[in-house]
């Protein structure tokens, strides 16, 4: 097995702002059950808590080229559940409230690209693959067949980076080409590899020069490489595209787990759902809606923007919630949509509960409780929260795209298969016709707790995806050359 490096923006527990936190913490873990040597890299920041900082330990000072500047990097390192983290300190950088947003990320992700290939030396182990994840590493493979290839220890080095969401780019001034990464214009690192409208994108250089390209599901991987779905990057896809790859996500089912779970108000598993019942009679009263088990009650639990389906939802929650259902919703975003459910459930408060924040433990109540689980997302990578929904028998009601569309297979009354509904077109009628679909199935209790068994019953562990990336490794390690054109 291959000893591989994790290099990401977050991972859980020590920093996380969405989905990539959570791959980043899970997927090293079953790398490491099935014999990989993996370790994670990270950038020190503020904002991880003071509990997780205090268990670090200072490892040694390196200089970090960066154009013009020589900066301070400090290595420190820290173990959680059996594996070695590393974190690059560089208060200029990373002491500052937030993660991302800031005007200066273009020198902030070159700066700590540059430090993992620094302090590369200087570990303890010597990687054979630099696993990138998204644009804040991008640009690393870049740097590495620009500035190290030829130095010693480097040249068997190989780079896999992994497309979470394409709409994030990392797009900034062409100015970063020679001031940040000490890249002519005029260079074959430059013509037509990195330019994007007369700026550099960082996720570009990296879609051309890593040796691997994955994305987390397969029919994400074919849609990247569509006009419709490449944001403008389908071309360069297109001529890697013997170098991608899907692999759906995982799904942790030591946190998402109903017979484990504390948050809920009563444990349940697919052989004992009459407590998913009492956990429904349960929220059903907390949320002040009228407590009733025979009311199919439909759960979303989501960022409130465009990408996840609301445009639909706008145009028939009044259509809905004229039907004889309960929705409860959780999530901040778009204000828009945030106004929408909040006028909604003024109008509809027995049927609509809004709550507009955030709260995990409310979350997990909600896939416990939920009949119906709806996510008609426009675009969805992979998805977790259907997942999710699937482990804790609420029958996802998904639009068939990405991650959604590998995962969910709509019922099928002749043949008796499948684990939830579906639409295809990015139609507000085609979703309610599949909400429909689900309502008029919830009727005949013994077709839908078979839908809700096979539900259940799914397995999207993180191991059958770690076997496949660890395939990966040994493939493009045992290649050739460097693979990037």
């Amino acid at each position: 097995m291959k000893a591989v490096l994790f290099v990401a923006a977050e991972a859980v527990p020590f920093i996380k702002t969405g989905g990539l936190g959570d791959v980043v913490g899970s997927l090293p873990k079953e790398l490491h059950n099935l014999g990989c040597d993996v370790r994670i890299i990270l950038p020190k920041y503020e904002d991880i808590p003071v509990h997780w900082e205090k268990k670090m330990v200072f490892r040694q000072n390196i200089t970090v080229p960066l154009g013009w500047r020589r900066q301070y990097c400090g290595l420190f390192t820290g173990e959680h559940d059996g594996l070695t983290y590393y974190f690059i300190d560089n208060e200029y950088y990373f002491r500052r409230r937030g993660l991302y947003g800031f005007a200066d990320d273009a020198e902030r992700f070159a700066f700590f690209c540059r430090a993992v290939l620094e302090v590369l030396p200087h570990l303890p182990y010597k990687p054979d693959v630099l696993h990138c994840h998204d644009w804040h590493t991008a640009v690393l493979p870049v740097l590495l067949q620009a500035h190290y290839r030829n130095r010693p220890g480097y040249a068997a080095l190989r780079t896999v980076l992994t497309i979470h969401n394409i709409e994030y780019q990392g797009i900034f001034p062409p100015g970063v080409l020679e001031d940040l990464l000490e890249l002519h214009p005029r260079t074959y690192f430059t013509a037509d590899k990195l330019e994007f409208h007369g700026k550099v994108n960082y996720l570009k250089g990296g879609i051309a020069f890593a040796d691997a390209i994955t994305t987390v599901s397969e029919s994400y991987a074919r849609e990247i490489m569509t006009p419709q779905g490449g944001k403008q990057l389908d071309g360069i896809l297109q001529r890697r595209r013997q170098d991608v790859c899907g692999i759906v996500n995982g799904l942790d089912y030591g946190i998402y787990n109903p017979a484990q779970d504390n948050y809920l108000y009563k444990k349940y598993n697919r052989r004992s759902t009459g407590g998913k019942l009492m956990n429904k009679l349960k929220l059903q009263e907390a949320l002040c809606l009228p407590v009733n088990p025979e009311i199919p009650l439909i759960g979303v639990v989501s960022r409130l923007v465009a990408a996840k389906g609301f445009d639909l939802i706008a145009a028939v929650l009044d259509e809905l919630l004229a039907m004889d259902v309960q929705v409860v919703v959780l999530g901040t975003g778009e204000e828009k949509y945030e106004s929408m459910f909040r006028v909604a459930a003024h109008r509809y408060p027995e049927k609509l509960s809004a709550n507009l924040y955030f709260d995990d433990c409310l979350a997990h109540r909600i896939y416990a409780a939920a009949d119906i689980y709806l996510m008609p997302s426009l675009a969805e990578p992979c998805g977790i929260s259907q997942l999710i929904a699937l482990a804790y028998g609420a029958v996802p009601v998904v639009r068939e795209t990405g991650g959604l569309k590998d995962t969910i297979d709509a019922y099928n009354e002749y043949t008796l298969e499948g684990n939830g509904f579906s639409f295809t077109y990015y139609d507000n009628r085609d979703m309610l016709d599949a909400v429909n679909r689900a309502l008029t199935f919830f009727q005949d209790k013994a077709v839908w707790f078979r839908i809700v068994d096979t539900a259940m019953a799914c397995d999207y562990s993180w191991q059958r995806s770690a076997a496949e990336y660890a395939a990966l490794y040994e493939r493009y390690s045992e290649g050739g050359n460097y693979a990037g054109r």
